[in-house]
């Protein structure tokens, strides 16, 4: 009869006082850092930036705190990250910052593509005018309708079509930028088939393969 050693368990220490665990935010702890052509005036209630394209202003919510370490850094926080609708603010609050800076310094740049047997666009003059904010100039697109779709152009957007298959798009608010470009592309969304539609961008979409009877 074979007698086996006795196993001995190792035993783990513990600590019967937990760890406070505090919660952060990966994108809103982030330094931002200022360029020296913009300038901001902050209040209790909003964040106004300055820069060579114009001026815009953030919203801030009573909970969110600014703060400038340096002359040309800001960094931005909370007073109790443990609330969950605070921590949600403070990423967000701070992209919306970084995203005005860039608005105002550079602008945004959005490519639209045209993907398909006779799709074309071209930038004409809207007979409207200037109706309801209009910049007075409309996209005229052939999508494949028995019908030309007509989408005019905002005031907020500059409008190019370099070629009849291409459309660019500038804008110094990213978030206007994005619900246009979403309108455009609504007209004809992307199919997964024969992957025809307005892309935005680098989209992509996977073609799906059609079953043979």
């Amino acid at each position: 009869m074979l007698l086996r050693r006795p196993q001995f368990l190792s035993i783990r220490p513990f600590s019967s006082s937990a760890t406070a665990y505090k919660h952060v935010s990966h994108i809103g702890g982030k330094p931002i850092l200022l360029p020296q052509n913009v300038s901001f005036s902050p209040s209790p209630t909003a964040l106004a930036v300055t820069g060579p394209l114009g001026s815009t202003s953030v919203l801030l919510h009573p909970f969110v705190h600014l703060n400038f370490p340096e002359n040309n850094t800001l960094e931005v926080s909370v007073e109790d990250a443990e609330i969950k609708v605070q921590r949600q603010m403070w990423g967000t609050t701070r992209t919306h910052i970084h995203n005005a800076i860039i608005g105002m310094t550079e602008g945004f740049k959005l490519p639209l593509y045209l993907v398909g047997v006779g799709y074309r666009a071209q930038l004409e003059q809207d007979p409207r005018g200037n109706f309801e904010g209009g910049s007075g100039k409309r996209l005229t697109m052939k999508l494949g309708y028995s019908h030309s779709v007509h989408v005019p152009v905002p005031s907020y957007i500059q409008c190019e079509v370099p070629t009849p298959t291409k459309i660019q798009l500038f804008c110094t608010d990213k978030h206007l930028l994005g619900l246009f470009a979403a309108k455009v592309r609504s007209y004809r969304k992307p199919e997964p088939y024969k992957g025809k539609g307005i892309f935005v961008g680098d989209e992509k979409i996977r073609i799906k393969s059609v079953k043979k009877k």
